[in-house]
């Protein structure tokens, strides 16, 4: 049995089994011990980019009103991009020991032996559900539906339009994969995933749920109906601000619906609703007049403007409805240790959990003390992690940024002041803490999150230029990249999860949509045991290999060779295995 499967049976066994012990079979739908939980999480979304947070041109009522009915976390803190953050969200752990820390190049695939939110709330009895963007691989063992996820319904890669997303994909009536089949859908992407959702959670199964709705607006490309950008357009907000803040009023409006059906439906008094964002904006500070709550930095940025975005916790039965904020320094790592304390379920004790449960912060418990903690955030767009890139240490009141620039955040919300000179104790111990970080972290930084080939659960697998790994070469992460024939190569890391005959596909588009390969050989290489090349007709859309493979890890790399001798790498690789499981 692989490692991932066997690791999460045992996990998942003996926690349903002692949860049985605790719980009933059937839970009553208004039992307070087990509320339902539904977390969203927009795309590129930061801090300023919405009403409540004073910005005087987005127009987000529901949010707001969802702002005035929670407890909020107004220092909380995320990666500046993508993958890791929704891999720490999902784990508790920061995101580098999941094997995430890029958006591409293999790097923002989860590895097999993590233990998600999903896989906890599984185990309690809940029934669970992903609707939208999931960037953390599209192979197994790393999809949602490996993860825990009985209901999946998702666009590929991290965002619609890009080379793992079904082809040709816009926003608007696309295929999206419901439980890892490509299905027609009709609508704008938020309504679709939004509507799975609700569909979801109507189900007739009185179960609790845990409803994950990440949506890929407001990422870009920034497309959405002129009903929603053109306002913004006529009160003199530039593109592409405008067609962003139209993407986040979408959403807004997505959000008002599912507060609506929750009422009407019986749900909304014990649904715990958690509202957050993946980084910070990506288009809301643009172009003059642009707004950013004040902070320095957006996506991407080491600076609080690139990582601090807004967390709502709503939840009537709990108490969670005050309008009140909470201060202290917090983190993606703390959802999954919180949400196991107040929902019952059994965090996991055979690995590191980064996070802090902050129920007592939540629910303004005084008995508590409260830690001080220190947290880190960074950001490594990299083959292989560098220490000391792009890197910010977090206390309550100070921010360590990039090792040289100390902040008083207590005086200096934006950043503006540099007092490494007047404090270096602090300077001094905020570095002695981010040299263990790393330390600590950096375990895995040499190892590869594989893509299993050959396994049930995904044969045959269809591998995608966005996963190779390369150090010096641009990969062709998005289908503008394929339409113009980005000269590019790399290699994917893969396990042959079973040895046998297997039929090798080479193509410049996916499976189903004819498109030339525009070469005149082609080869495949697997590690040192497999090399093959052969001729290419000039009509030829696809080429085809069959060889044996011996089971175990190796590296997959393809070769396209035009006439003119310049060559690049198959952009999409089905691999099946032939024989029987």
């Amino acid at each position: 049995m692989p490692f991932r499967r066997l690791t999460r049976s045992l996990f998942l066994s003996l926690a349903f089994g002692a949860l049985l012990v605790l719980a009933p079979r059937t839970v009553p739908a208004q039992d307070t011990s087990r509320p339902n939980v539904i977390l969203i999480m927009t795309d590129d979304q930061g801090y300023g980019d919405l009403g409540c947070h004073g910005n005087p041109q987005i127009k987000t009522p529901a949010l707001d009103a969802l702002h005035a009915q929670s407890v909020r976390l107004t220092n909380y803190h995320v990666d500046p991009t993508c993958s890791p953050t929704r891999s720490a969200l999902l784990t508790g752990r920061y995101s580098s020991r999941t094997g995430v820390w890029h958006t591409i190049m293999g790097r923002s695939l989860l590895h097999g032996d993590e233990v998600t939110l999903a896989d906890v709330f599984a185990a309690a009895g809940f029934r669970t559900g992903c609707f939208g963007k999931w960037h953390l691989g599209d192979n197994y063992p790393s999809r949602p539906q490996d993860t825990g996820f009985g209901e999946v319904l998702v666009h590929g890669g991290g965002g619609v339009g890009q080379t793992p997303d079904f082809f040709g994909n816009d926003y608007f009536d696309d295929t999206y994969w419901h439980n890892g089949k490509p299905v027609k859908q009709t609508g704008y992407c938020t309504d679709v995933f939004f509507d799975a959702a609700l569909k979801f959670i109507k189900s007739s199964d009185k179960k609790p749920f845990f409803c994950y709705i990440p949506t890929n607006a407001a990422h870009g490309p920034f497309l959405v109906d002129k009903k929603y950008s053109g306002p913004y357009k006529q009160a003199g907000v530039p593109s592409p601000r405008a067609e962003f803040y139209g993407m986040i009023t979408n959403i807004d409006e997505n959000v008002a619906r599912l507060r609506k059906r929750l009422t009407e439906w019986g749900l909304a008094h014990n649904t715990l609703l958690i509202f957050t964002t993946d980084n910070g904006t990506a288009a809301g500070n643009r172009g003059k007049n642009g707004f950013n709550a004040g902070l320095r930095g957006t996506k991407g940025s080491e600076f609080d403007g690139g990582h601090r975005v807004p967390c709502f916790w709503h939840w009537p039965a709990g108490g969670l409805t005050s309008g009140r904020d909470v201060r202290q320094v917090t983190a993606h790592i703390d959802m999954l240790p919180t949400l196991a304390a107040m929902c019952g379920l059994k965090v996991p004790r055979d690995r590191k959990i980064d996070g802090t449960s902050l129920v007592p912060l939540l629910t303004g418990q005084k008995k508590t003390a409260w830690p001080d903690r220190t947290l880190f955030v960074h950001s490594q767009r990299l083959e292989f992690p560098k220490k000391g890139r792009k890197y910010a240490v977090m206390t309550d009141r100070w921010r360590l940024v990039n090792g040289k620039q100390l902040f008083d955040m207590s005086v200096d919300n934006g950043q503006k002041t540099n007092v490494a000179a007047k404090h270096p104790e602090v300077l001094s111990r905020l570095g002695r803490a981010y040299d263990g970080w790393w330390t600590s972290i950096g375990e895995r930084f040499g190892d590869y999150v594989r893509i299993s080939l050959g396994h049930r659960a995904d044969n045959p697998a269809l591998l995608t230029c966005h996963d190779w790994h390369t150090n010096n070469k641009p990969v062709p992460w998005n289908h503008g990249h394929i339409r113009r024939k980005l000269m590019s190569n790399g290699f994917w890391a893969v396990t042959v999860t079973r040895p046998g005959d297997y039929r090798i596909t080479l193509r410049t588009r996916p499976p189903g949509m004819d498109h030339p390969l525009d070469a005149v050989k082609a080869e495949i290489r697997m590690g040192q045991d497999v090399k093959v090349a052969q001729p290419v007709t000039a009509d030829a859309t696809s080429t085809t290999f069959q060889v044996k493979l011996k089971a175990g890890p190796t590296r997959l790399q393809t070769v396209l060779t035009n006439a003119q001798g310049k060559s690049r790498g198959a952009y999409y690789v089905q691999v099946e295995a032939l024989d029987s499981p």
